[in-house]
């Protein structure tokens, strides 16, 4: 089968697109899926170029296309443990069942399904523990890609394979970081990096909440987010200080981090919530701890996901209840240049390879 290889960490060189992969057989409780569409996301990134190791402080834009000299492949996975190579990345998978292995219902062959992209059947169900498709197992960025069963998701929607395609990793991100901090309806929530596939995702699901979205995000892109349903938005280039005020949000939902994190905590009301899921603008950053205590903050870490997070965006869009964000498609083997165009940040919504 034709598919994408990732042969290390490092620059766009260590991706290699091949036409002689094996196609990967189901084992017992899996199913082989024939991939339609696969987003690019942060996470297959942060991956290639070992963003993840703890010696390197800078955020990914900094290496994104040469990789990091100071990565230390001992914990430049996500889950800090060496990643193994040559390995298929794509965290976003959607496609057809076709072939099921022992102890699955034959049934479910043609179905249409997503993949859920933290996966915990390989991990026994252990609470806090999962793997992420495409990172500690091979994933979508190839014609065929096996799953477990109960993880691998049927839809019935109206979204195409490329609009569902980008639901997986961006959409339950946002969602988990909404379930996890608890929005309710009539809360007013602000959102970094609005513009991005988590940000963007988190603007639509928190006013399917009720609440009230403050999107932060670069000038360029304020209409397209204000389009996806932000109450207002706030130049990434602004004080937000100035510009939302002090104890002015109950919730903070972040992908960004860096130097403008002091601020965030500013803004949130006494009592409020923080919870983060990336770090694009750099992973170090100052703390002011009277802050956290003095204001009762919750801080909430978000990568495990529980099992609803997923079913419930399932729900939605088969409900219509969200619509669809894709910015531009690919062929699988233009990746580079998809990867590219997505740390250029120019292009607003999903970028997404489409694969024959």
């Amino acid at each position: 089968m034709s598919g994408v290889v990732l042969t290390g960490h490092g620059g766009f060189d260590k991706l290699e697109f091949r036409t002689d992969l094996p196609v990967p057989s189901p084992g017992p409780g899996e199913v082989l899926i024939k991939v339609a569409a696969a987003a690019i996301n942060n996470t297959d990134i942060n991956t290639r170029i070992g963003w993840y190791s703890k010696a390197v402080r800078e955020g990914t834009s900094h290496g994104g296309g040469t990789g990091f000299a100071s990565t230390e492949n001992e914990d430049a996975s996500w889950t800090g443990e060496a990643l193994k190579f040559p390995r298929i990345q794509g965290a976003d998978c959607c496609g057809r069942i076709v072939s099921a292995g022992e102890g699955v219902d034959p049934a479910r062959i043609g179905e249409r399904v997503i993949v859920r992209n933290l996966l915990r059947t390989y991990v026994d169900y252990r609470p806090w523990e999962c793997w992420t498709f495409g990172s500690e197992c091979d994933g979508a960025f190839a014609q065929f890609a096996k799953a477990p069963s109960r993880e691998t998701l049927k839809v019935d929607s109206k979204w195409n394979d490329v609009e569902l395609a980008t639901l997986p990793c961006a959409y339950s991100t946002a969602e988990g970081m909404l379930h996890r901090a608890k929005v309710i309806a009539g809360e007013t929530v602000l959102i970094t990096g609005a513009s991005g596939g988590v940000g963007s995702s988190a603007v639509q699901l928190a006013k399917r909440r009720g609440a009230t979205v403050i999107a932060v995000s670069g000038d360029k892109k304020r209409d397209h987010v204000r389009a996806l349903g932000a109450d207002r938005v706030v130049s990434r280039e602004q004080s937000l200080l100035e510009t939302v005020g002090e104890n002015a949000v109950d919730v903070v939902i972040d992908v960004a981090a860096g130097p403008t994190f002091p601020e965030l905590l500013d803004v949130l009301k006494r009592g409020g919530r923080y919870a983060v899921a990336g770090a694009i603008a750099g992973p170090i950053v100052e703390l002011d701890v009277r802050t956290l205590y003095l204001k009762d903050l919750t801080f909430l870490g978000c990568t495990f996901q529980d099992d609803v997070v997923v079913e419930n965006l399932v729900s939605y869009v088969e409900r219509g209840e969200i619509k669809p964000n894709v910015g531009r498609t690919y062929p699988l083997h233009q990746i580079v240049q998809a990867q590219k165009d997505f740390l250029s940040k120019t292009v607003s919504g999903k970028l997404v390879l489409v694969i024959p």
